[in-house]
């Protein structure tokens, strides 16, 4: 496929189908390629099964007809504070080596927050253990402020 032919590809966003399962792991190597193998395949369509009964779990993809060129998992957490409106977590955003710089994820950051702003929520965070300045000019491009609080990340011993 061309570069424009690509550049010009129709996306979608939706939640990922159960039946997605090996094209999100498939995203997944390339959000994390040192991260520890995953464990038997029916521990991990277990997780995935609980992952998408889990209320306020959403894990979303940009699509080009049915492959995954982009994923992000939305997490709406209900909230006592502020008005009991609740606030959201983005985690685990990566997009497929080819088709990145062309939108695709920022397409899918601002729908992303489109359906926390649809659910009400205050906010929605997002943490990136990326340092590198093109990493970090993405997340502002799409929204996301530095911002005035400091994260704290805890992991066990």
């Amino acid at each position: 496929m061309s570069g424009d032919a690509m550049n010009a590809v129709d996306v979608s966003v939706r939640k990922v189908r159960a039946d997605e399962l090996p094209q999100l792991l498939q995203l997944y190597r390339y959000l994390n390629p040192d991260d520890v193998a995953l464990p038997p395949m029916e521990i991990v369509a277990g997780t995935w099964q609980a992952m998408q009964a889990h209320p306020g779990m959403r894990v979303l993809a940009a699509c080009a007809g049915d492959e995954l060129l982009a994923t992000a998992t939305l997490v709406i957490v209900p909230n006592l504070t502020r008005g009991a409106r609740p606030y959201a977590l983005i985690e685990n955003v990566v997009t497929a080596p080819a088709w990145r710089k062309r939108g695709i994820a920022s397409r899918l950051l601002h729908a992303t927050c489109e359906m926390a702003w649809a659910e009400d929520c205050y906010k929605v965070m997002l943490m990136t253990g990326r340092k590198d300045e093109p990493t970090l000019r993405f997340y502002r491009n799409a929204g996301f402020v530095d911002g005035d609080k400091t994260g704290f990340i805890a992991r066990p011993a």
